[in-house]
């Protein structure tokens, strides 16, 4: 009997039509093009057309894209697993509102929130499941809106100019080639440092309602971060987790082909570059022109490093990322 593994057949992203470049940014906070770009290297981000845009419909038009670009239809799908800090409502999550969209009502939903590294996460929940049996055809999706959480003010501006919206997707299938596949995933999480990169309210330990005019008020409604000590973890555990998924293959840092981080900050991508000795060709960054699009940062970057040509047949490509929680992970994949 073959062994099963998993592949990823089709990628796709949508990421909103309203380009909002720095200097727009100047008429919420004092800012900068050059102080934004000096501290994160980005240019510009989309935020989201309300009215137009849902998560899960972001979500749903990058999922038609990997289907099609997978030569499939939507009724293939046997399993979604869905990665999202922002789902459009508190429950149910996003996933089901996905799901609604496609007409595939019947199959197993799996909502996850594991912040930056949520898709890579979510593409070894679907890896597990094909590779024991239980679905043929996975959806994995990661999708952000993320500028409604920002507090735009120039109190709040050392968070608010990172963040971006946006969705990635990608088809994950069985199949019994041992040579082009996901080859393994790593996660890893360190809790003790949640309140270190985190957003309060609303919380169900509060009492009464999850939101009081106090809650509205206090800051809690506003994502706290400690820059300095994600930064200081990040480009630890980014290194950690990429070598981790190497050493378990037999590989090294030269065998790679390309490295895909999650789009958190261009100095921390640049770090992790400079500390494994790869070439610019070989890490691919997208951060200038979307920001960072947490759950959705790796499939939009995958599916665009894809659709440049970076990405051929029998390319080792590694997947790594650091976020909330603290979370890290990684994927290599023989593509």
């Amino acid at each position: 009997m073959n062994t099963v593994y998993s592949k990823i057949t089709g990628l796709g992203y949508y990421v909103p039509e309203t380009v909002v470049k720095n200097d727009d940014l100047r008429q919420y906070m004092d800012t900068s093009d050059e102080w934004i770009q000096e501290r994160t290297g980005i240019k510009e981000r989309r935020w989201f057309t309300h009215g137009k845009d849902t998560n899960a419909s972001m979500a749903t038009t990058a999922a038609r894209m990997a289907l099609s670009r997978a030569d499939l239809d939507a009724a293939a799908v046997d399993l979604i697993v869905y990665a999202t800090l922002s789902p459009d409502y508190y429950f149910p999550g996003s996933a089901f509102l996905m799901q609604r969209e496609l007409g595939l009502e019947g199959i197993p939903v799996i909502d996850i929130r594991q912040q930056c590294s949520g898709f890579v996460y979510a593409l070894s929940i679907a890896d597990q499941f094909i590779k024991t049996g239980m679905a043929k055809t996975a959806l994995v999706i990661g999708a952000e809106i993320q500028s409604t959480l920002m507090d735009k003010t120039t109190e709040g501006r050392g968070v608010a100019v990172i963040f971006g919206d946006g969705a990635g997707a990608a088809v994950v299938q069985a199949t019994t080639d041992p040579e082009h596949r996901i080859l393994s995933t790593h996660l890893h999480a360190d809790g003790r440092y949640a309140e270190e990169l985190y957003l309060k309210d609303p919380g169900s330990s509060r009492p009464n309602h999850f939101i009081t005019p106090q809650t509205a008020t206090d800051g809690g409604a506003s994502v706290v971060m400690n820059g300095n000590t994600v930064f200081k973890h990040a480009v630890v555990r980014f290194m950690e987790v990429i070598n981790e998924s190497l050493t378990a293959n037999g590989f090294g840092s030269d065998d790679l082909s390309l490295l895909v981080p999650h789009q958190a900050n261009i100095r921390i991508s640049n770090y992790v570059q400079q500390q494994m000795g790869l070439p610019d060709e070989k890490v691919f960054n997208n951060i200038q022109h979307y920001g960072n699009t947490t759950a959705a940062s790796i499939p939009i970057a995958l599916t665009e490093a894809f659709d440049k040509g970076l990405v051929q047949p029998g390319d080792l490509i590694c997947l790594a990322a650091f976020g909330s929680g603290f979370t890290w992970a990684s994927a290599l994949i023989r593509w």
